[in-house]
């Protein structure tokens, strides 16, 4: 009789232990979050642009470089890991579906409904004025001049959703809506920059951030701004909806976000690139 419990007794541990065993296999084989896939790996993967300078751009060093580059080392830093960069076109960046090949996007990306529907968003990181410019010696002074020019913008950027009349931001509101202008895109505002220092003549005027603007001029870019900034953007990082379990990783940028504005990390980092603080809200 002692023999045949012993051997029940035997027999339920060892069914426990494959249950057990199965148990952990299936929680194993089940999909970690992003963050613990972020954590194990020991780096975080992060979309930038190497032609916004002073955002990001390749140093003389051709080492990634800019304000928004320290933010997003700052940002791994705080969540234990490295960072690694990766610079696909901006479209691609903005239209979600990022595939895994990234985890976050930490470029200057302003926050609009349009985007919330597909990327989540942190806290915004700083804020900047949207900013007419044309070269030096263009009849242009004022915002109302353009009517009838053409602009050039970067291809999927807030300022190509504001001269098409469709842009609608989060948190802002347009100050001065522009119309009845003809548009030019390049895949990014830089480049319009550069084409007008090449001395392009296709185009009147080029909309993109004022920090841009002004790093172009301190560059000796034949540069003059064009009127007052015609609306605000609250910029963030954005990640990909499409991502599963990605909450914890949202809050974690979130927070570090958050931290950099309490510790002053922010205002000296935009202190540092821009010469001014862009990191409170006008």
């Amino acid at each position: 009789m002692s023999n045949r419990i012993s051997k029940s007794v035997a027999l339920a541990v060892v069914l426990l232990a494959v249950a057990s065993l199965m148990l952990s296999a299936c929680q194993a084989a089940g999909p970690k979050d992003l963050l613990s896939t972020i954590k194990a790996r020991g780096v975080m993967r992060v979309s930038s642009d190497p032609n916004y300078k002073p955002q990001s751009f390749l140093n003389d060093k051709g080492e990634l470089d800019g304000f928004d580059i320290d933010v997003s080392k700052e940002v791994a830093k705080r969540l234990g890991v490295k960072v690694e960069f990766v610079t696909p076109d901006w479209d691609t960046i903005v239209a979600a579906n990022w595939g895994g090949r990234w985890d976050v996007s930490i470029g200057s990306m302003t926050i609009t409904p349009d985007r919330k529907k597909v990327l989540f968003f942190s806290s915004p990181y700083y804020y900047t004025p949207a900013q007419f410019a044309a070269p030096k010696d263009s009849p242009l002074n004022s915002v109302d001049d353009l009517v009838g020019k053409t602009v050039c913008v970067g291809s999927g950027t807030t300022y190509d959703d504001y001269l098409n009349g469709k842009l609608v931001l989060e948190g802002e509101k347009i100050i001065k809506q522009v119309q009845g202008v003809k548009m030019t895109t390049f895949s990014t505002d830089s480049e319009c920059i550069q084409a007008f220092q090449a001395g392009r003549k296709d185009f009147d005027a080029v909309l993109t951030a004022q920090p841009t603007i002004e790093d172009a001029v301190k560059s000796g870019v034949q540069l003059k701004k064009i009127g007052t900034p015609v609306y605000y953007e609250d910029l963030a990082a954005a990640m990909d909806q499409k991502v599963p379990n990605s909450d914890s990783f949202v809050q974690a940028v979130s927070k570090a976000i958050d931290d950099m504005h309490k510790d002053g990390t922010l205002t000296n980092l935009s202190m540092k690139w821009y010469g001014v603080d862009l990191t409170k809200k006008q």
